[in-house]
């Protein structure tokens, strides 16, 4: 078994509920307070994982709390992505990384499942953590 950053796809499709998806806004729901820390809410802090409702997979904070590192390259679309989910780890801007879910500084907005940023992939920041992703092999 293998531990790594999810892939940018794989952040996204576990974000919207997978295949028990509702089409919600945020990870879970429409109400950003149900289900995310964000500027209005996190008495400008993080919270420990799990202090609002997970989303349909059973996951919690992929909204809000801290944004999250995945393994893909910074691209400005999604033309030309990989159709097999795989990591985005060519062209585009690798010298940043892609970061997804939003923060505890964040208003509500960035908070979105389709909502993505790129850094510097070295910056350290307070707002920012990694959620790791198991590679299983049958």
């Amino acid at each position: 078994e293998e531990y790594r950053l999810p892939t940018e796809a794989e952040w996204e499709y576990a974000a919207r509920g997978g295949w028990k998806s509702e089409g919600y806004r945020y990870a879970g729901s429409d109400n950003p307070d149900a289900v995310a820390w964000y500027d209005a809410n996190s008495v400008r802090r993080p919270h420990r994982v799990g202090g609002k409702r997970p989303n349909e997979l059973g996951l919690y904070d992929m909204s809000g709390n801290v944004g999250e590192w995945v393994a893909d390259c910074w691209h400005g679309s999604y033309e030309g992505a990989p159709s097999n989910g795989g990591a985005w780890e060519s062209g585009g801007d690798c010298s940043q990384r892609v970061l997804r879910g939003g923060s505890w500084v964040n208003l509500p907005g960035l908070l979105r499942a389709e909502r993505r940023n790129g850094n510097t992939a070295g910056n350290r920041l307070i707002d920012v953590g990694f959620r790791l992703a198991r590679t299983l092999t049958p």
